[in-house]
This record gives structure tokens, C-alpha cells and sequence, in this order.
């Protein structure tokens, strides 16, 4: 079930928007494409990247993949215990953000609703 509380991009990225403050992370369908995750690149606090800009790299026993961020921002905190654990992102990817970015404004234009994505990827 695609949560509700959250947009989502067409590179299978989640976004939760708080404010100014975007958690993002992989969709349930980015980490069953995947297959077991081994590794997570994580960026560091204070990274600043443009819209359309990889943020991140996750790397599974299939693929190394980007992954993108849709808003221009600064990385406010990420999620250390993927260092460890990355297969967090596998277990509960709703659950397990990857990077937390404080925003300006937030475009959702591009952006899809729960039961967009849900058919997007159908």
C-alpha cells in the first residue's frame, strides 16, 4: 500500500513535506526493483543540491542506482543507521528516509499523489 501522507517522483523517490522540511526516501517499488540492498552512499549534513541533482547512491546485489532530489535544498540530516543496516531501505522503505533537506519553496507540480504514482507504475 502506497502511503498517502507523501508525494512521489517518477524516479520512484518518496517525499514527506513538513514545512520547509522534505524526509525523502525509496518507494516500495524502487526497493523491490532493486533486490537486497548492500550498500548506501549517504550525503552529508550541509550538502546543498539543485532540483534534478543525485543526492544519494544505493547499491543492491542487481544495480547501483542515483537517487535524485526534485527540490533544491540543503541536507539538514540523514539517516546514519543505513550505514550499518542498509537493508533498512528493503524491510520498511516508508519508514526509513534516506536524507532530510530544508527547502524553499516547495514545487508539487511535478510531483504525484499516492494514487498517481500507484498508476504510473502499473
Amino acid at each position: 500500500m502506497t502511503p498517502t501522507d507523501r508525494k512521489y517522483t517518477k524516479e520512484h523517490e518518496w517525499l514527506l513535506i513538513s514545512g520547509n522540511e522534505v524526509k525523502m526516501g525509496i518507494t516500495d517499488h524502487a526497493q523491490s526493483e532493486l533486490g537486497d540492498i548492500v550498500f548506501v552512499e549517504l550525503p552529508a549534513v550541509g550538502d546543498s543540491f539543485a532540483a534534478g541533482d543525485s543526492f544519494a547512491v544505493v547499491e543492491s546485489i542487481k544495480a547501483v542506482s542515483n537517487i535524485y532530489t526534485p527540490l533544491a535544498g540543503a541536507v539538514v540530516s540523514v539517516n546514519d543507521a543505513l550505514e550499518d543496516k542498509p537493508e533498512l531501505l528493503n524491510e520498511a522503505p516508508y519508514e526509513n528516509f534516506i536524507a532530510v533537506f530544508e527547502v524553499g519553496q516547495v514545487d508539487e507540480s511535478e510531483l504525484l499523489d499516492a494514487a498517481a504514482y500507484e498508476a504510473f507504475i502499473s
